[in-house]
């Protein structure tokens, strides 16, 4: 069975950027109301730092379990990973101060109030910051907090994205794919019923439908959104044909849906983490999106 890289074609069907790179005032609605809206059950987003030391760090952050709420971040350079216990957020602001072999890292965060969508990931009225070797190396959220005078502030980017959902409809999300753009609104719509169909929109607008998924159960196409090239593929086949109700990872069992901007001449299609520490490497945006049928036990 031919696995998804090896569907790549050069004749995807292109949509032109004009057609995706802005809101639409259409009032057409994509959303059926016979779905029930899937859970978001973890967010993963791995950014890439480069502190004044020249040293290059890669950094992924985890935001998991809606219900108690659980913050994971790893530096793999540096051997480093810290995992939030379910009662630290109970009291969610505070201060972590941990010194592997080769750094000094800090980490700062406030959710006191935070507020949320559906999913694990706070969207307003929060901050973390991440300090190694007293370099601001990663800052999120909109809520004020002084930076110390005096920190440098290092160059940091968003590299990926991972989301993952449980159930079939609409999985919803928000991506950047250059840093000349502005952000777009990303929606797939997978009906994984009797009628296997996959919808995807760009700002509410249709760039890609899918039928006849019992065939089509792995694909690409090509979307240019604010003149990038994005690759879209999908691999539903282990949804479609698997008797697994559960994924136990997100290449693995369930529905796969990837967008991935091309970075010149590069013909890889999935993002490998082990390529991406060399830092003269030119790596893309990429957004994940995997769906299970149910939770995993």
């Amino acid at each position: 069975m031919r696995n998804i890289a090896t569907c790549y074609s050069e004749h995807a069907i292109k949509v032109s950027d004009s057609y995706c790179s802005g809101p639409s005032s259409s009032s057409q609605s994509y959303l059926s109301p016979s779905l029930i809206p899937p859970i978001q059950d973890s967010v993963t987003c791995l950014y890439t730092a480069n502190l004044s030391t020249k040293k290059h760090l890669l950094i992924s952050l985890t935001w998991s379990n809606p219900q108690t709420l659980a913050l994971t971040i790893t530096i793999p350079s540096d051997a480093f990973k810290f995992t939030t216990k379910p009662h630290q957020f109970r009291i969610p602001k505070g201060t972590k101060k941990i010194e592997p072999p080769n750094s000094k890292i800090e980490i700062h965060w406030d959710l006191s109030a935070a507020k949320f969508d559906s999913g694990p990931e706070p969207v307003t009225g929060f901050f973390l910051l991440v300090v190694v070797d007293s370099e601001l190396t990663l800052r999120l959220g909109d809520a004020h907090h002084e930076v110390v005078p005096g920190v440098e502030i290092a160059k940091s980017a968003l590299l990926s994205r991972s989301e993952r959902f449980c159930g079939s409809g609409l999985y919803s999300s928000r991506a950047k794919f250059c840093d000349t753009g502005t952000w777009h609104d990303v929606s797939v719509k997978f009906s994984g019923g009797e009628n296997l169909e996959l919808g995807v929109w760009i700002d509410r607008k249709n760039v890609v439908m899918i039928k006849r998924l019992q065939w089509n159960f792995r694909g690409n196409q090509t979307i240019f959104v604010d003149g990038v090239v994005v690759d879209l593929m999908w691999d539903v086949h282990d949804w479609v044909f698997s008797n697994n109700s559960a994924v136990s990872g997100c290449l693995y069992g369930g529905a796969v849906f990837l967008f991935r901007t091309r970075s010149g001449l590069d013909s890889r299609l999935w993002l490998e983490e082990k390529n991406l520490e060399h830092k003269d490497e030119r790596i893309g945006f990429s957004l994940l999106i995997c769906a299970c049928k149910s939770p995993p036990d």
